[in-house]
């Protein structure tokens, strides 16, 4: 089965990686953001030695966002976005193929463990199973 894994964080944790630390996130230093990257670093190549990785990424500032609608005519509307209020977004990934939901809830934890700086907000790691044939009406 494959499975989503998301990493959620906020525009507050980019600026904070980048030692632009706030009220909701501290600012990180090079060794502590040197930590982070060596650990989610050392998840997929796990995944990959065990055939378990399908991709993984890590995405760029939510500030780089655009969200596309269409209006009542179907042309489309582009907002920037979101914006440094917005809660929590999608921050990186994984597409996993494990043998089942507890392997995969096992790579989730070891994400949940990656070193932040003593502050730093509390982001769940989200598992969604993949649906590669699509909704059955019964």
């Amino acid at each position: 089965m494959k499975y989503l894994v998301m990493v959620q964080g906020s525009q507050a944790d980019y600026e904070a990686m980048a030692g632009r630390g706030s009220a909701q996130s501290p600012a990180w230093d090079e060794k502590q953001l040197k930590a982070m990257f060596d650990h989610m670093n050392a998840i997929t190549e796990e995944a990959s030695a065990n055939g378990e990785l399908v991709d993984a990424q890590g995405l760029a500032a939510p500030s780089t966002a655009r969200f596309v609608t269409v209006d009542a005519d179907g042309k489309p509307l582009v907002t920037d976005g979101p914006y440094a209020e917005t809660k929590e977004v999608l921050a990186g990934y994984w597409v996993l193929d494990c043998a089942s939901l507890d392997r995969v809830t096992e790579i989730a934890a070891q994400v949940a463990r990656c070193p932040v700086p003593p502050g730093s907000p509390d982001h769940p790691v989200v598992i969604r199973p993949i649906d590669e044939t699509g909704p059955a009406q019964d």
